[in-house]
């Protein structure tokens, strides 16, 4: 790797402790101990690509998804010990042959041949789409480091809160805003926060459904949510609490991510619809049965995958449109249709 600091290229016997054996200076992230295979210049340079040149802000969930790109797009499954079996049944069979010694015969051949099934398992595509580092872990592996040497995240970044701030009281008439943005992901709020979005338009920001009824019970109410079945269950809910007010759907549209081959999405396990809540996405329509089985699977496109520049043109045309107040600041905006993001045959964002 090359050391970020005096740009030498380092042996690993020479980084030892994450430390240039030339200046002797510490460094974050070795890619050889990083399970990401992050270096600090690594990360330098998607930091500097996701912020335009530092035109816009990025927010750590941006930056994972980035630098996980790459990985998402193949299957992890035994990527660990897989080798391993391959070698040790190999040595096995070898050993069993010239002894001659028949149970290591068996037990070589019952090696490789759970090594060839979990290949085969990952050329069909089980195991693709999970993250090989979740967003906890990258903050406590990659984020963690950086802070410890550097004091700060990566120049143009900006953190998330720590913990999301509890339901407000009703607002005064005073203080009362002119809607609210409803958003999940503390990344994108964070990212929307240090861009002006809402005090540009009056918005407040809210991480949960509760948070936005107390901000503006009359709305209006703007959703924005990833691709995935909690995000168009999330503007089903939205339009149940807001009855009489208008909610606006500003959520990344799974028709326009499903398929798409430079849109590499994202597959959590654990979050799966439940039956109830895929028949209720069945019923709200729009939706092909493809698809519905994608989402119900786990399947989804996150927000945080798309560029932040992209992002913020998307969500300040729709703020302008609902409160009436164009901002000049993002006026490339009105050259982008407002859902013609990703488009097709550029990627997201992110590494390729």
């Amino acid at each position: 790797m090359i050391c970020p600091h005096c740009e030498h290229s380092l042996l690993r016997k020479e980084r030892t402790g994450n430390r240039c054996g030339y200046c002797r200076r510490l460094y974050a992230l070795d890619p050889k101990t990083n399970r990401l295979k992050l270096s600090d210049l690594r990360v330098r340079r998607v930091v500097a690509a996701l912020s335009a040149g530092g035109r816009v802000t990025v927010a750590p969930g941006q930056l994972w998804y980035a630098l996980s790109r790459r990985s998402l797009r193949t299957s992890n499954l035994g990527a660990e010990w897989m080798p391993l079996l391959a070698v040790l049944g190999t040595l096995l069979l070898l050993v069993g042959a010239l002894v001659p010694f028949v149970p290591a015969l068996l037990t070589g051949a019952a090696l490789l041949l759970l090594a060839l099934t979990v290949l085969l398992a990952r050329a069909a595509g089980l195991g693709r789409g999970v993250p090989t580092m979740d967003r906890a872990a990258f903050r406590s592996e990659v984020l963690a480091p950086w802070i410890r040497v550097y004091g700060e995240l990566p120049p143009g970044m900006v953190d998330e809160p720590a913990r999301e701030a509890p339901a407000p009281g009703p607002p005064s008439s005073a203080t009362r805003p002119t809607g609210v943005l409803l958003c999940p992901d503390p990344s994108v709020t964070a990212f929307l926060r240090a861009e002006g979005v809402p005090e540009q338009y009056g918005l407040a920001l809210a991480g949960s459904l509760d948070a936005a009824v107390a901000l503006a019970p009359d709305g209006p109410v703007i959703v924005l949510h990833d691709a995935d079945a909690h995000g168009a269950l999330l503007v089903l809910r939205a339009r149940e609490a807001f009855q009489g007010s208008r909610v606006v759907d500003a959520g990344l549209p799974v028709h326009r991510v499903y398929g798409l081959a430079h849109a590499v999405p994202v597959r959590d396990r654990w979050r799966r619809p439940d039956a109830t809540a895929r028949r209720e996405l069945g019923a709200v329509g729009g939706l092909s049965d493809a698809q519905l089985r994608w989402l119900g699977r786990g399947w989804g496109f996150p927000l945080v995958g798309l560029p932040p520049a992209r992002l913020l043109e998307v969500v300040t045309r729709c703020a302008g449109r609902v409160t009436g107040r164009p901002d000049p600041a993002h006026a490339g905006a009105v050259g982008l249709g407002f859902l013609t993001w990703p488009a097709a045959g550029t990627a997201p964002g992110g590494e390729g």
